[in-house]
């Protein structure tokens, strides 16, 4: 009989099991099927204005007292409803973030941003990009330049602004703007363009290993990690780093014609003080403070692309970043012992 009821309760657990597991697979094919149906990324938009008055009444709420506080809740009132009748005339603006990495990544967003926002957007409205970004690769960053262009040819303002950095591809990025306001201690500048590899040529030789390249085109190869780099192909690389060079200042001439380029364009970065002498920026100030300000006659509001992902591959990421940090926790007591 002992033997029978252990039985019973191991089938009951494995038939439990079982239908746990097939419960969380059904459910996971479902959410999955309608998000194919609901189909593709989507954009969001956050009004910054109500943030700000959520800001607003929490703090009043923990310092008013309480007659004054009753006072303020109405002015409030009529100040809303003010709001509500003057909405269709106020100006709009729309703030995008962007935050470069090494390969641009973000520019695949950022189109879509802006595609969203000029669906909408008049020369009446205004177009904020808060750019941080220490540049990166040339094609991606010229591709994001592109984007923000997309904005001054419809006549749209566009302001650009820097609390921490916006170097080399960034700068690329901020000069195009009608305005670019920069934080005091921001990194602004390194007009200039950098390529760089490592060379196994001799420790290959070394070895006696063979490595085989086969070109079309003269200088289909130039430099490279593993064969001989010849001064003929260090001379060629040379010249596409300094055509590259010439562009990129052609490219910030044309949008703030009164820099001297001669004097900025030497891959050299200043801060946010320094860069508004040179004329490299337009104005000092942080993001909040030009939003703060502005929410007093534009309604505002932060735009972003929020890409759908597989339900599938949100729940492995999702496991994966947990074992992950508990990886790190070891690491991290192991550490903590060696010390």
């Amino acid at each position: 009989m002992a033997f029978l009821t252990d039985y019973a309760l191991f089938l009951a657990k494995s038939v439990t099991f079982a239908a746990v597991v097939i419960i969380v697979v059904a459910a996971v094919v479902s959410i999955a099927s309608r998000q194919r149906a609901q189909g593709k990324p989507e954009i969001e938009a956050t009004r910054i204005n109500d943030r700000l008055r959520h800001m607003t009444r929490v703090l009043e709420g923990a310092t008013l007292p309480k007659e004054a506080l009753k006072k303020r809740r109405k002015a409030e009132k009529k100040e809303a409803k003010r709001r509500d009748r003057e909405s269709g005339d106020r100006k709009r603006m729309f703030v995008i973030n962007f935050d470069g990495d090494i390969r641009a990544s973000h520019v695949a967003s950022l189109r879509e941003e802006i595609t969203a926002v000029l669906t909408v957007a008049k020369p009446s409205d205004e177009v904020v990009v808060r750019v941080e970004s220490g540049g990166g690769m040339v094609h991606g960053y010229g591709l994001a330049a592109s984007q923000l262009e997309r904005v001054r040819s419809r006549g749209i303002p566009l302001t650009v602004c820097v609390d921490k950095v916006a170097a080399s591809g960034g700068y690329l990025m901020a000069c195009v703007a009608n305005r670019v306001v920069a934080a005091p201690f921001s990194v602004i500048g390194s007009i200039g363009v950098i390529a760089q590899l490592p060379n196994f040529y001799r420790f290959l030789k070394k070895h006696e290993i063979d490595y085989e390249q086969i070109t079309a085109g003269e200088y289909k190869r130039t430099l490279t990690l593993f064969g001989e780099n010849t001064d003929q192909h260090r001379e060629k690389m040379q010249q596409d780093m300094e055509e590259i060079h010439t562009q990129f200042k052609e490219f910030v001439r044309g949008h703030r014609p009164g820099l001297d380029l001669e004097a900025v364009a030497t891959g050299e970065h200043w801060l946010g003080t320094r860069a508004l002498e040179l004329g490299l920026v337009d104005e000092l100030g942080t993001s909040d403070d030009l939003l703060m300000a502005a929410s007093q006659d534009y309604d505002i509001v932060e735009v972003a692309y929020k890409p759908r992902h597989n339900v599938i591959k949100r729940i492995t990421a999702g496991v994966g970043a947990l074992f992950s940090r508990l990886r790190g926790d070891a690491r991290d007591r192991h550490a903590h012992l060696l010390v």
